[in-house]
């Protein structure tokens, strides 16, 4: 059975998924870190809708969301400002 462009559109998003992932782990500024941890989000969430899954993909979409908010907003309430 030969692939269809739905299949390598997904192989793509999982390939974006790794390197998001390997990415988190070794960026050094957290705000940056977040960015890429809201892409990963965003990616994972049309992989489940990619899958016939819309229930989980709204999941996924609402958490990464309020988890991208949270992070942010820590951050900025215990970083240090320059002036």
């Amino acid at each position: 059975m030969p692939l269809t462009a739905v299949d390598y559109g997904t192989m793509v998003m999982l390939l974006i998924l790794v390197a998001a992932s390997l990415a988190m782990c070794f960026i050094k500024d957290l705000v940056h870190a977040v960015i890429v941890y809201g892409a990963y989000s965003l990616i994972m969430a049309l992989v489940w809708l990619q899958m016939n899954t819309p229930d989980i993909a709204i999941t996924e979409a609402a958490a990464g969301i309020g988890m991208t908010v949270l992070m942010m907003v820590a951050i900025f309430r215990t970083s240090r400002r320059e002036e």
